[in-house]
């Protein structure tokens, strides 16, 4: 009996120092990997609500990428994404600190800094944004008047562009516009390595529910074949539960 607990011990021992091995295809999907994305952060100055509309082959998109807060500014974090760029970006647009500022602040004691992607906007229509060096092609960003177009892993600068020329020339409220950019990024080629996610943020003072916050739409579509046409139909719903004025 004693022999057996003996060898019970010593295989059990023996099991729990080996390394861990995993097929190559549990590998694959645990290893860390760049986040390929295109997003646009927009402010409208008619209604002062700030926004993010954001897709890419990634799971659920929308818990890493979008910030924003009304009456201070919006933030976009993306490729190697760093949370932390979003609240702490935020803080400095609230203490006045101007976009581009704020960004370089955030950036300057980043020591992987040149494979983020980071763009924003703030309650006055400034944009700014940032593309390291070392973010995977095609990469870029585009500024406009009140919103910046961003995207890593891109079919190429044409989804850029695309989404531009949907925003300035659409109509409707900011939701309606960010979504317009986020459907032509999409057709323009998008994320080439494909689609899984998409999610839709807006802010506006008193917007969200009861009036009790700022999240005048938070929309999230983590997993789906279609995640930008999903999100079209989550504001269809959301716009008759919560029917606008």
């Amino acid at each position: 009996m004693k022999r057996r607990f003996l060898f019970l011990f010593l295989f059990v021992a023996l099991a729990l120092s080996a390394s861990p091995v995993f097929p190559a295809a549990i590998e694959e999907a645990i290893a860390p990997r760049p986040f390929g994305t295109f997003s646009i952060v927009a402010y409208d100055e008619k209604t002062g609500d700030l926004g993010v509309a954001v897709a890419s082959k990634f799971l659920a998109v929308g818990g890493v990428v979008p910030w924003a807060q009304a009456g201070v500014g919006a933030v976009a974090t993306q490729a190697w994404a760093h949370p932390g760029y979003g609240p702490r970006g935020l803080a400095l647009l609230k203490e006045g600190v101007a976009p581009e500022a704020a960004i370089a602040q955030l950036t300057a004691d980043d020591p992987e800094r040149e494979q983020r992607q980071v763009g924003m906007v703030d309650a006055r229509g400034r944009a700014a944004a940032f593309t390291g060096k070392k973010t995977f092609g095609f990469a870029g960003h585009r500024i406009g008047r009140g919103y910046v177009c961003q995207g890593n892993i891109l079919a190429g600068e044409k989804v850029l562009a695309a989404m531009a020329e949907a925003f300035e020339t659409s109509t409707g409220e900011l939701a309606d516009r960010l979504l317009a950019a986020l459907h032509a990024g999409e057709r323009a080629g998008g994320d080439k390595r494909g689609r899984q996610s998409a999610a839709l943020l807006v802010v506006r003072a008193g917007g969200g529910f009861a009036g009790l916050n700022d999240r005048f739409i938070d929309l999230r579509v983590d997993d789906h074949v279609q995640p930008v046409q999903e999100l079209f139909r989550l504001l269809g719903l959301h716009q008759k539960f919560y029917p606008r004025e």
